[in-house]
């Protein structure tokens, strides 16, 4: 795997590194030593997969609030995304920002993203599944959001959604929030 950071501490882009042969190819998702040697020690204690039907399908942008922060490695294993992370520490030098990376089947490319940090991402394809890695099992009754359209965090969409959930249409400006 060859880790990459982005301008947002504490989200990683993770690349694969596969050994191909005349079979195809064989990689490693997830190696507890790997991305604790390259500085991101993450173990997932609970693995999900989200289904979209439709493209333009937006999910997001979801946390879960203090102390039940969680670190989330996503990847796509059929289909593309425009995969997002904005920063919700207000001590963090990047508080407020975003940043962006399409993740795909054929780029075999996931996006670390630690605690303290909002997540969504909008479907670029029918048929797209989503898998999830996360550190921490899921506590009911802590998940939060905010508003994907939010004009204070302006993230570049690459296109308005089709489909987005009432919950997820409805969440609070960050502005409210902090």
């Amino acid at each position: 795997m060859r880790f990459a950071p982005t301008e947002i501490a504490g989200v990683v882009l993770v690349d694969l590194d596969p050994a191909a042969d005349d079979r195809g190819h064989f990689a490693r998702l997830h190696c507890a030593r790997d991305f604790a040697d390259a500085g991101h020690p993450f173990t997932p204690l609970q693995t999900s997969l989200s289904h979209n039907t439709a493209a333009l399908t937006l999910r997001g942008m979801h946390y879960q609030d203090a102390p039940h922060e969680e670190a989330k490695l996503v990847r796509v294993t059929r289909g593309r995304i425009f995969d997002v992370a904005v920063d919700l520490r207000p001590d963090s030098p990047t508080f407020r920002r975003w940043t962006g990376a399409e993740l795909s089947a054929d780029n075999g490319r996931a996006l670390l993203i630690g605690p303290g940090l909002a997540h969504g991402f909008l479907t670029l394809e029918d048929q797209t599944d989503v898998l999830y890695q996360i550190d921490r099992l899921f506590e009911p009754g802590h998940g939060q959001g905010l508003r994907w359209d939010d004009p204070a965090l302006a993230i570049a969409w690459p296109a308005r959604p089709r489909v987005i959930s009432e919950r997820d249409a409805t969440y609070p400006d960050l502005v409210v929030r902090a």
